[in-house]
């Protein structure tokens, strides 16, 4: 790549690796990676002295400059935090530089390429990994234990990091959801329950808060690193073994509650073989639901981020349907039982063509002509549109089935026979936030359980919590 044909982005990357790379001679490529909806990850190959070298950068989305903000210290405290993990045992890529504001590329740092496999359906699939896949929960639990023992004063975590109880995070995270102005009764009746059951205060710690399968690069001989530090905070270190328990992390592995790989006792060994500190499994359950609560409104939030820019990419609107399945894991988890699903309707319209037709036809080039002959991000994202079409053909078919069923079951449970699915929708929502509404109002749980199922029926039907939930139906 001759400086003549070099972008504008990557004369500026040139820039910065002369800067920061001894050896540096050229920039031969540089290309986003897939994934990465909250942050953008690089994959960078450099001329180092004649030899070809690859190199990785994370950087904010758009290339833009983020002020701190509750909940997210910033890229400049992820490498600070990737390098006081790797000087406690963690395994971690080493960090060369932080971007500058002169160099004109937003927040973020250059770090070194490792090789590996991230991916979470692969991790849970990979035939490279048989072999070390029964050992990689337990290898968790002493990753996480090594975590949770680095002293924040000592290494100054303690002056860039929030410092949360369960009580704040939970409230922290509902009041979130509240500002997205959705009524969405389920994520609220979860809210109700995490109130009610809150676990008994443990010793603050480094909390990595999105340790998860997707999160940790794997080979055939265990962990190769930990990444994605950007939600980091001090509270209660049982946060991050819930969360990896989560179900929305186990990629259709959900008879192995561990990240699709490993079980709870295999955790829990790992760790306590580290701190020899029992945990408390239900405590953890709690985490584990607050895990599923967590990830419904970051879905939303991720909408949000759509709707507000500056990265209108079609991935965030995706997420955001998936609030969804994390709704289903909360009713698994809490209110299981059997559902009634609305049935597919029978004929189709005379319109020529169909709106199913039209959609259906995007959907099959983006699958077909654009992801053969596309590659890297835009085939992935091509992907996620054709899923998102899916979606609204499901929406098309079901939708007003689902919605007709949910306004009967809320006119019922209020005895507002009038009354439209906005106003009961949000009377139930206000009702669950203020205490008017128990958790054991007759009626409640069969609703809330109908509804969601029904909504993931359409948003996601292959989710393994929608398996579960209609199991014994």
């Amino acid at each position: 790549m001759s400086e003549a044909t070099l972008s504008d982005f990557d004369r500026k990357l040139s820039a910065v690796l002369a800067r920061a790379i001894p050896g540096f001679q050229r920039l031969q490529m540089s290309e986003r990676l897939s994934g990465g909806a909250s942050q953008e990850t690089y994959r960078i190959v450099i001329d180092d002295g004649g030899k070809q070298r690859e190199l990785a950068m994370r950087r904010a989305p758009g290339g833009v400059y983020v002020d701190q903000t509750p909940g997210h210290p910033g890229l400049a405290a992820e490498a600070k935090l990737m390098q006081c993990a790797k000087r406690a045992g963690v395994a971690e890529p080493e960090v060369f530089c932080m971007l500058e504001a002169g160099d004109g590329l937003g927040d973020g740092f250059i770090m070194q390429w490792l090789d590996g496999i991230a991916l979470g359906a692969q991790v849970v699939r990979a035939p490279q990994l048989e072999a070390i896949r029964p050992r990689l929960a337990y290898l968790c639990g002493e990753i996480l234990a090594k975590i949770h023992t680095i002293d924040v004063v000592e290494t100054g975590l303690d002056q860039l990091l929030d410092q949360l109880t369960p009580t704040e995070y939970l409230e922290q995270t509902w009041q979130k959801y509240r500002e997205y102005d959705t009524p969405q009764p389920m994520i609220d009746f979860t809210g109700r329950w995490l109130s009610d059951h809150l676990p008994a205060e443990q010793v603050p710690a480094l909390v990595h808060n999105d340790f998860r399968n997707g999160n940790v690069m794997f080979d055939e001989n265990g962990v190769v690193a930990v990444l994605d530090w950007e939600v980091a905070h001090i509270g209660d270190p049982m946060r991050d073994l819930g969360w990896i328990c989560t179900n929305s992390w186990r990629f259709g592995r959900s008879d192995l509650p561990v990240g699709g790989f490993g079980t709870y006792e295999a955790l829990f060994a790992g760790y306590e073989s580290i701190t020899a500190t029992p945990v408390d499994p239900e405590c953890v359950k709690w985490w584990e639901v607050f895990g599923s609560f967590w990830w419904a409104i970051g879905c939303l939030g991720m909408a949000e981020h759509y709707r507000r820019g500056p990265d209108k990419t079609v991935e965030r609107p995706a997420i955001g349907r998936r609030t969804s399945e994390c709704q289903v894991d909360c009713v698994n988890l809490l209110i299981p039982g059997a559902v009634d699903l609305v049935a597919n309707p029978v004929g189709q319209s005379d319109d020529m063509p169909r709106v199913d037709e039209l959609l259906t036809s995007v959907h099959d080039f983006l699958h077909g002509d654009v992801m053969q002959q596309t590659a890297g991000r835009t085939n992935f994202l091509a992907r996620v549109a054709g899923n998102s079409l899916d979606i609204a053909l499901r929406e098309l078919r079901l939708g007003g089935m689902a919605c007709a069923a949910e306004l009967a079951r809320l006119r019922q449970l209020f005895e507002e026979p009038l009354a439209d699915l906005s106003t009961l929708r949000w009377r139930l929502v206000n009702g669950l936030r203020d205490g008017t509404v128990v958790l054991d109002r007759p009626q409640l749980a069969e609703h809330l359980r109908a509804t969601v199922v029904n909504q993931i029926a359409i948003d996601q039907p292959k989710y393994s919590g929608f398996k579960r939930a209609t199991e014994n139906s």
